[in-house]
């Protein structure tokens, strides 16, 4: 169990608390519900963490038309191997079941379904990327590059490319870098929208009393 900055930890009947500033968790992800949803309905089989075992063309077994994809799929057919919960996975299974849908609406017949893996990038820090494709790995201003032509090129709408590019070069030739800071409980509004402030309770001070800082020296 995690709380504010403790962790306890069951072992059989003691217990035993751990007090963290830091705490990072790495149990992995549930899949979606609708996996349960849909194994009831069909009798479909689930994998350990709840996502559905589709068939080749992303199908599930013995309803050629209901499809599952994404997070919500596990895909072995592939080198026998589970594919990985990432947009990349499901992008292309997206594309590929609109293909399918539209081929059968035609009449027409499409081959399995086939994840390209183009490779990861990651920022490792300034003018510092790590490139890992199929046939190469390299990293430093090159990889930091790439990584930052790819990510722009692939936003949608030529104004959110042309925002992003501004603010990233202001950040670069300035050297600023925002802040995201979460101070004490964070409580949200429950009512209809957003609300543009939100505050946070420290010790017994009001809520009101104590402003939640947050995207500070952003734009």
């Amino acid at each position: 169990d995690i709380s504010n900055k403790v962790v306890a930890i069951e072992s059989g009947d003691r217990t035993e608390h751990i007090a963290a500033e830091t705490i990072l968790w790495a149990a992995g992800v549930q899949a979606s519900p609708m996996g349960k949803v849909l194994a009831a309905c069909t009798g479909v089989e689930l994998d350990r963490s709840g996502r559905v075992m589709v068939e080749p063309d992303l199908s599930i077994a013995n309803c050629t038309n209901i499809f599952a994809i994404g997070d919500l799929a596990n895909y072995t057919h592939q080198d026998r191997k589970s594919l990985p919960g990432i947009a990349p996975v499901a992008m292309q299974q997206g594309k590929y079941v609109a293909e399918l849908i539209k081929a059968r609406l035609a009449g027409k017949t499409l081959p399995n379904f086939y994840y390209t893996d183009w490779g990861s990038l990651a920022v490792i820090g300034r003018n510092a990327a790590v490139v890992d494709m199929r046939f190469m790995k390299f990293t430093g201003l090159p990889a930091w590059l790439i990584w930052t032509f790819l990510h722009i090129y692939y936003l949608i709408e030529f104004d959110n490319k042309l925002l992003v590019l501004t603010q990233w070069g202001w950040n670069y030739f300035t050297k600023q870098r925002g802040a995201r800071l979460i101070t004490g409980n964070q409580v949200h509004d429950t009512g209809e929208g957003i609300p543009k402030i939100s505050y946070a309770t420290v010790g017994d001070r009001p809520a009101n009393e104590v402003l939640s800082t947050s995207n500070q020296g952003e734009n």
